[in-house]
């Protein structure tokens, strides 16, 4: 055994001693044996052999990830009666898990195990784990179990949480039902395709998420209240809004990347006089008999008075049912980007006043509509994002009703900023709802803190757009006809942190008034030169991508150097010969250049080189040398075909040569 570095430490009354990495091949024999916490990861150990660990009778923690352990002496943990964590993580122990079983039924106390990642199947588990009554917490995730059955965890009284994450896991039949103080569960990333008769009313936390589930359906025959909290079912097949459980206190519901949407439209048998109103379930738990459910039942869909986060984006809802967000009156955050709606009412939806975050961005949103009263009852609204949609108006008051807004985002929607003459013209009626207006007012916003107007294909920007709005973030990037002058955001001189100006026709602009800006993007301009002004700033983050530079001058990137934190360079068509600029960010310390594998330049042949695989020869005079052999190169073929030609007329025609020489070398001699 060769140990290259242990450490050994006194926490008060508890002792710790840290061997991960030290090339272990077996367990240490030299430490002090009343250690509590023994630490043996990423080493070499392939077996822990019986009275291995007989010195140590006080140890309570044990760990052995990552090792290569195949087999547990059956007597390896005899003498260690205080043992109650045991990490085995990352080894091999479904090759002799028969005999490691023998080993781990010795541990009396055991609360917590991890047999994470050992290739365990269902039938190895149900072995390792027996008579081990005492357990609170297992990990058995990134093994290989498919099927769990009632005699899994058969004994498990005591356990409180258990992870199953990362196996290939398509039934579960009756596996939890005994498992009374089961609290948190994580079935992710397996292969189960519905969860039904859920009534583990113990629960708090269950990730199903990221499975191939169809339905959850829970049983709604009880009365008792669940205990469950957070629900994840992230990333399965759900297409119906899930059956939750009739009395809970679920306060998370994750259903993201689903297919979830609402059928209560086809309920309507004038509209849709061949669709039925109801939808059957069969063989739902063996003999239990099938179940007849209306489309939208409002009793079916469980108990979500106690919701505050929901999360329903990237699924294809087109409408809320009507009272349904009603009925969260504790609701904080509505999640809804990347779905189908169309229209938005905020008045008829009667969102609670808890309300902090609400995303409706990436929909087909064409119309929005609140009507005064309910926005001032929005008074706890602080995110508020309505970008990638369709539109083109939008109540005019809006924004400066929403008393805490602190973020907005209406980005690559067709709205632009007001100018001071077209208050009170632009506006103009829709249907019932007046008041709508196709440019906003940014002004005497107190609470609003960042604002993202990217893409809107906004023009002029009014000099005084945002006065009375403490911005200390303003994204106006990707709006190639934006006229910007300095004046037009001088109130926010002041305040602001971050300004995006990517992709808006930038030549010039003077920023030496914002002494506060901290990050600055003006990629995709077609500068040729840095604007002076960015040197008096203290700029941590500057984003120069995809213009047209060709190198930065010493003083210039000397200061920057002092000053940058991170910048991205790439896109530019920097000069192979002109590089003391990249040389200076190199060697600066606390500078992180994020894209420089992309960094490209030219030399002055005008070929292109990545900048860290530039010779430093390039420009010492090789590329003189490089013309000489181009020369060369041109002038052997055409020796070469002088040769061939004289070679020919030589060969083919022989008389030619002498009547040419007698013509023009031969002359009568005068005598």
């Amino acid at each position: 055994m060769h140990i290259h570095l242990i450490f050994f430490f006194f926490f008060q009354t508890q002792k710790t001693a840290l061997c991960s990495k030290s090339g272990c091949s077996s367990v240490p024999q030299d430490l002090p044996d009343n250690i509590e916490e023994l630490h043996l990861n990423h080493n070499y150990i392939e077996t822990l052999q019986d009275y291995s660990l007989s010195r140590y009778t006080s140890l309570r923690t044990l760990s052995c990830a990552d090792n290569r352990l195949e087999i547990l002496g059956s007597k390896v943990f005899q003498n260690s009666p205080q043992l109650e964590s045991l990490n085995l993580a990352a080894n091999k122990l479904h090759i002799s898990y028969q005999q490691s079983s023998l080993a781990l039924a010795t541990v009396s106390r055991l609360k917590v195990l991890d047999l994470s990642e050992n290739q365990l199947t269902d039938e190895m588990v149900t072995i390792l784990l027996q008579n081990l009554t005492s357990l609170e917490y297992l990990n058995l995730s990134r093994n290989v179990m498919q099927r769990l059955d009632e005699t899994s965890f058969n004994g498990l009284h005591q356990l409180r949480e258990l992870d199953l994450q990362r196996n290939i896991l398509f039934e579960i039949d009756h596996a939890f039902d005994h498992l009374y103080k089961l609290q948190r569960l994580n079935l992710a990333y397996n292969y189960l395709s519905c969860l039904v008769d859920f009534h583990m009313t113990q629960l708090v936390v269950l990730n199903a998420s990221h499975n191939a589930i169809e339905w959850f359906i829970a049983n709604q025959d009880i009365q008792e209240t669940f205990q469950l909290e957070t629900l994840d079912l992230t990333d399965n097949n759900i297409f119906f809004f899930p059956f939750l459980p009739t009395h809970s206190r679920l306060r998370n519901l994750h259903l993201s990347q689903n297919t979830v949407s609402f059928y209560e439209h086809l309920a309507d048998n004038a509209s849709y006089p061949s669709w039925t109103t109801s939808v059957q379930f069969y063989n739902l738990k063996g003999n239990v008999s099938n179940v007849t459910a209306q489309l939208w039942d409002e009793s079916l869909h469980g108990h979500i008075s106690s919701l505050e986060v929901l999360d329903l984006s990237v699924n294809q809802v087109g409408y809320f049912p009507q009272g349904f967000i009603s009925k969260m009156p504790n609701l904080a955050r509505l999640r809804m980007q990347t779905n189908c709606l169309k229209v938005l009412n905020l008045t008829q939806e009667k969102l609670p006043s808890t309300l902090y975050e609400l995303d409706v961005s990436n929909n087909m949103l064409e119309e929005v509509h609140a009507d005064q009263d309910h926005l001032r009852e929005l008074a706890n609204l602080s995110y508020l994002n309505l970008s990638q949609n369709y539109l083109q108006s939008l109540p005019s008051r809006l924004f400066s009703s929403l008393t805490s807004l602190s973020s907005v985002d209406i980005s690559f929607n067709r709205i632009g900023i007001c100018l001071l003459q077209d208050i009170g013209r632009t506006r103009r009626k829709v249907g019932p709802w007046s008041d709508q207006s196709d440019c906003l007012v940014w002004r005497n916003i107190n609470s609003l803190k960042h604002l993202h107007l990217s893409g809107c294909n906004l023009g002029k920007v009014p000099w005084s757009a945002f006065i009375g709005t403490p911005l200390t973030h303003l994204e106006l990037s990707n709006n190639p006809e934006l006229i910007i002058e300095p004046r037009s955001v001088a109130e926010l001189s002041r305040t602001l942190h971050y300004l995006g100006l990517g992709n808006t026709g930038l030549r010039d602009f003077d920023f030496s008034s914002f002494k506060h800006l901290k990050s600055l993007n003006i990629a995709r301009n077609s500068l040729t030169q840095l604007p002076a002004s960015l040197l008096t700033l203290e700029l941590r983050l500057l984003d120069l991508r995809e213009n047209k530079l060709t190198t930065v001058p010493s003083g210039q990137a000397r200061k920057l150097a002092l000053k940058l934190k991170t910048v991205f360079l790439s896109g530019n068509t920097f000069n192979c010969c002109q590089l003391d600029w990249y040389r200076m960010f190199e060697k600066a310390e606390a500078m992180n250049i994020m894209d420089l594998s992309d960094i490209s330049c030219q030399d002055r042949t005008k070929r292109t080189h990545r900048v860290v695989l530039l010779d430093s020869l390039i420009c010492d005079g090789s590329e003189e040398e490089s013309v000489y052999w181009y020369i060369l190169l041109v002038l052997v073929p055409v020796l070469c075909l002088f040769g061939i030609s004289a070679i020919f007329v030589l060969t083919f025609r022989p008389r030619l040569l002498p009547k040419t020489i007698k013509k023009k070398c031969w002359k009568p001699t005068s005598y």
